[in-house]
């Protein structure tokens, strides 16, 4: 029997398994994973009962379109190996694929799952768009169908539109770097928005907008960001980061430009409208106008003037009058009271026969002297004393 060495033991051993196992898949559950700075990844394979450890150098592990963690579950696609210096055997992983389930659908929602929890998606945070845009820019492929579509309808909604074609990658290794370099860019030419999209596609052609390095752009851009990638029914991450997301590159045009033939019918009716006001305040102010000329006519100083001449004229008239009333009544009350002291005057009140009489000098009825009361009897030309010598009453 040959005696070995160590190293040629392992040698053999090593030999055996790279040639018996270069090629399995292995379905189990990661554990103890390791990103070490050089850019490989260390990590355990299990199931209930056994754990096998394994590698996945740089070169394999930038191609994973997700994350791994711990507990998935996972096959891999690998080639068992031997480390001679520890004599332990690992797998070498070339490919890693979720369990039941994509790798590009787990690491779309992996990275959603990490934005969300960033803040990338946040209702508060989203930009709003000018409603008349003068300047805006494509993100897009120059050749692709996606360009005309939005040139297209920009053409027939907005004439007035200046816009701006930045020419990039829309899938591949190098699209989603391309595609953020150009959000960068455009986003310091002050732009009223830019638009990021492209045509429809599978989810490995439109993955480019599922890269965290675009979502990052988008995140970071001063400028309102619109994504407008594949169908309607497609939904990529870009979408959520932007401030507005179109579900095709031609429905981006249609929601974010004014439509030219809406705005002309607009501004005939406002047209119209600020003509009627503007008749209807000149009518207003002619009104006041009149209203203010009567005003001024009432109480101007010409017309004060002439109205306290025309009092002045009729106090005249009727202060002549009042004076000729007045004298007339005085005439007439001197009459009155002449011919009431005419009336009484003992010269006019006389008569044949009749005469005044007087007791203690006062003027008395006869009836009320009494035998002996000594009186005069008085006419306004002679006065005689007298005395009561009888008094007889007759019947």
């Amino acid at each position: 029997m040959n005696i070995l060495s160590v190293s040629n033991l392992n040698e053999q051993i090593k030999t055996l398994l790279e040639t018996s196992f270069s090629h399995v898949l292995v379905e189990g559950e990661l554990s103890r994973i390791t990103f070490h700075n050089s850019g490989h990844v260390y990590f355990s394979i299990k199931d209930r009962d056994s754990t096998i450890s394994a590698v996945m150098f740089r070169g394999n592990a930038t191609k994973l379109k997700f994350r791994l963690e711990e507990g998935m579950k996972v096959i891999i696609n690998a080639a068992l190996t031997l480390y001679k210096p520890r004599g332990a055997y690992q797998l070498n992983c070339f490919n890693i694929e979720p369990s039941g389930q994509g790798a590009l659908a787990l690491a779309y929602e992996q990275l959603k799952k990490k934005l969300s929890s960033k803040g990338y998606f946040e209702p508060s945070i989203k930009k709003t768009l000018p409603k008349f845009p003068k300047k805006i820019a494509f993100i897009t492929s120059a050749t692709g169908a996606a360009l005309q579509d939005m040139l297209r309808v920009a053409q027939t909604r907005y004439r007035a539109l200046e816009v701006d074609i930045y020419d990039v990658l829309v899938q591949g290794e190098s699209a989603a770097s391309s595609i953020a370099n150009a959000i960068s860019i455009s986003d310091t030419k002050k732009y009223d928005f830019i638009v990021v999209g492209r045509g429809g596609g599978s989810i490995e052609d439109l993955w480019a907008f599922n890269e965290e390095i675009v979502a990052d752009a988008i995140f970071m851009a001063k400028t309102p960001i619109v994504s407008a990638v594949g169908h309607e029914i497609d939904w990529v991450i870009s979408d959520f980061v932007s401030d507005l997301r179109a579900p095709t590159p031609s429905a981006a045009m249609e929601m974010t430009l004014p439509d030219s033939n809406e705005l002309y019918q607009t501004l005939d009716s406002l047209s119209l409208q600020h003509t009627q006001l503007i008749m209807q305040k000149i009518q207003n102010l002619q009104q006041e106008l009149l209203h203010l000329n009567k005003l001024y006519s009432v109480n101007s100083v010409d017309k004060k003037l002439f109205q306290k001449i025309e009092e002045v004229k009729l106090l005249r008239e009727s202060f002549a009058s009042a004076i000729n009333h007045r004298v007339s009544v005085a005439q007439s009350q001197v009459q009155n009271l002449q011919k009431m002291l005419e009336s009484n005057h003992p010269k006019y009140k006389n008569k044949k026969g009749f005469a005044q009489i007087s007791y203690k000098s006062k003027p008395i009825d006869i009836i009320s002297l009494e035998v002996g009361d000594e009186f005069l009897a008085q006419t306004h030309e002679i006065s005689i004393c007298a005395k009561v010598i009888k008094k007889e009453k007759i019947i």
